[in-house]
């Protein structure tokens, strides 16, 4: 069949199946084939939140949306072009993610009376029940067509099906002229040990490729053309990874060894287990028994001259509260990365909020203020764990990074950096005493940072005490009430004084007039997404996206006063929008938040806008 090949400028795919159809796998490929390709992408897993949930059911639905492009996409797409479902909870659960548009790939094998009525629907025809209309539908009975592939080569039918979701990647792959080297230099590796899972992957891949050439369902294909990047070495990254690598790029550039003790938790433990894997470049880590072991071993480590870090997600958070306020009094180098998650307690431990930025401010008994930064792209994450951590042992104290579960799973095209770009990191390690000290005085202050020195166990002379009690300078344990007094002010003048070293905030789009929009950490992709199209509609508002929160940058009040109206996004109640108005109460703040676990899409966004305008 004669069929034309459509240059496309972005094109967002949505894979859907059971936990065990491999979808997040076939994602992954996809997301990694375009990269290769040249693509620009942003992904988002989409995992269910049921450990286990009943195969068939919409509870159980595994999803992976990737977002490719011809030049620069900042997020996963809002809706998707593609629809893959592996079942029909898969359809179900999706169906409003379609573009009115969209192409629709089903597994008719699983569209039986067993799979019709475990997904909840009431008659033979899922279609129609769910009003699916002027979509391109490619039924294709896979897991069929899978079974006879490998009949036909002798190899295992019973386990070939776990391979049923290469059978759609292939199918994908033609419908857009992605090549398979990639994919199946990927099988090469990762089987490498097994050459009969090699041949049975690429087989099916293969088969998936060749049937939606022959069938004529498929009119027309289509290509993402590669973007035109900065030249440099390029990797897909998440955000977990990044932030893992930008704190051994901080354990470099500082010469302190990297300890990071942890508590398993999801969306977070990708960092502990991607440090883990890296013991050759001197990390330490260590799976403790729970949250507040990992936070006392990490304070532990960074008394004994590391840099101390613990990960954790909301619940962890709350568990690490007390020991964080011993980092605090104490006056230890720390990072604490909070990879929120849908709460309260346990929540919907598998969704995406940013519902934790109060907890971060104020979780904690007595003054006890911590710097607060937030990453807003997994490729920032590497940055932002970075400058964490320098920030963290050059003043001696804690900072919590604020990342999210959507940057934490998410990922996209990252330019692995030349090291040399990035500052040095000077730890006020003390090795002697000065002349006029007749003993270490551990909490003697730099007069223009309030900073202390870091003095490391078993140095002759600095022997001193730390703990959770009030101290003076000298580190004798104090009641004086005014020397309590001073040492509170000291310790949050200290991270007053930081902001002197964080860069401005910028403003996107309109410099002033009549809207400004503000928002922080992950929703970024998508306020710049909004912001561009509504400027493409004639409409001019500004973006101020703050990535420092605790200090905020010093031009905040200069930029805020610029705009009539400032709307604040969230994906919360308005934590920050409350915090600007502690702040800055001389301004009005209207909101938009949204907590639904998922993240924002652009209408939601633009409408608010428009409505405003109104």
């Amino acid at each position: 069949m004669q069929h034309k090949v459509i240059d496309v400028k972005d094109v967002v795919i949505r894979f859907s199946g059971d936990s065990g159809d491999g979808m997040q796998l076939t994602g992954s490929l996809f997301a990694d084939a375009s990269a290769y390709f040249g693509n620009e992408i942003s992904t988002f897993p989409d995992y269910p939140a049921e450990i286990r949930a009943p195969q068939g059911t919409v509870a159980g639905v595994s999803g992976f949306q990737v977002h490719i492009g011809s030049s620069a996409i900042y997020t996963p797409g809002d809706y998707c072009d593609v629809l893959v479902a592996m079942n029909p909870a898969a359809l179900k659960s999706n169906v409003k993610w379609l573009k009115p548009n969209a192409t629709i790939i089903v597994d008719t094998d699983t569209f039986d009376e067993k799979g019709l009525e475990k997904a909840g629907f009431q008659t033979s025809d899922p279609f129609t029940e769910l009003k699916i209309k002027n979509r391109n539908i490619i039924a294709a009975p896979i897991t069929t067509l899978t079974k006879d592939c490998l009949n036909s080569c002798g190899l295992d039918p019973k386990a070939g099906l776990r391979c049923k979701n290469m059978f759609a990647l292939g199918i994908c792959f033609f419908l857009y002229n992605m090549p398979l080297k990639h994919t199946e230099e990927f099988f090469n590796k990762k089987f490498s040990r097994s050459p009969e899972l090699i041949d049975m992957n690429n087989r099916v891949l293969r088969n998936g490729y060749n049937y939606a050439g022959n069938i004529q369902a498929i009119a027309d294909t289509y290509i993402v053309k590669p973007s035109k990047q900065k030249p440099g070495l390029y990797r897909n990254i998440n955000g977990n990874r990044a932030i893992a690598w930008g704190l051994m790029a901080a354990s470099e550039k500082s010469g302190r060894p990297l300890f990071c003790g942890s508590y398993p938790i999801t969306p977070a433990t990708g960092i502990l287990e991607e440090l883990a894997i890296h013991k050759e470049l001197g990390v330490k880590t260590l799976q403790c028994e729970d949250e507040i072991a990992g936070i006392c071993t990490a304070i532990g480590a960074s008394y004994a001259g590391s840099l101390a870090v613990t990960t954790t997600s909301g619940p962890g958070l709350s568990l690490k509260t007390e020991a964080l306020g011993l980092a605090i009094m104490a006056e230890l180098p720390l990072v604490i990365v909070d990879v929120q998650r849908a709460g309260p307690s346990t929540g919907i431990p598998t969704k995406t909020e940013q519902t934790d930025l109060n907890q971060a401010l104020y979780g904690r008994n007595g003054e006890s203020p911590v710097a607060v930064m937030a990453p807003h792209s997994p490729s920032h994450c590497f940055v932002t764990a970075f400058y964490a951590a320098k920030h963290a042992m050059e003043h001696m104290m804690p900072v919590i990074v604020l990342s999210e579960g959507f940057l934490g799973n998410g990922s996209e095209p990252w330019r692995i950096p030349d090291m040399k770009d990035y500052p040095s990191i000077n730890p006020p390690i003390v090795h002697k005493l000065e002349p006029d000290e007749p003993y270490f005085y551990p909490f003697k202050r730099d007069p223009e940072t309030m900073v202390p020195r870091w003095a490391l166990p078993g140095t002759a002379g600095l022997e001193h005490r730390v703990g959770g009690l009030e101290k003076n300078h000298k580190g004798a344990v104090s009641s004086d009430p005014m020397v309590h007094q001073q040492m509170v002010e000291e310790r949050a003048r200290k991270v007053e004084l930081l902001a002197r070293e964080i860069p401005p905030v910028k403003v996107i789009g309109a410099e002033d007039g009549d809207i400004l929009m503000v928002s922080w950490g992950g929703t970024y992709g998508h306020m710049l997404s909004a912001e561009s199209h509504l400027r493409s509609q004639g409409i001019q508002v500004g973006l101020a996206h703050f990535d420092y929160i605790n200090p905020l940058p010093l031009n905040t009040e200069e930029v805020l006063k610029r705009f009539k109206k400032i709307i604040v996004f969230e994906l919360n109640s308005g934590h920050f929008a409350n915090y600007l108005r502690t702040k800055f109460p001389q301004f009005t703040y209207l909101q938009y938040n949204k907590i639904q676990g998922q993240p924002f899409i652009i209408e939601e966004i633009t409408e608010a806008i428009n409505n405003l305008l109104k």
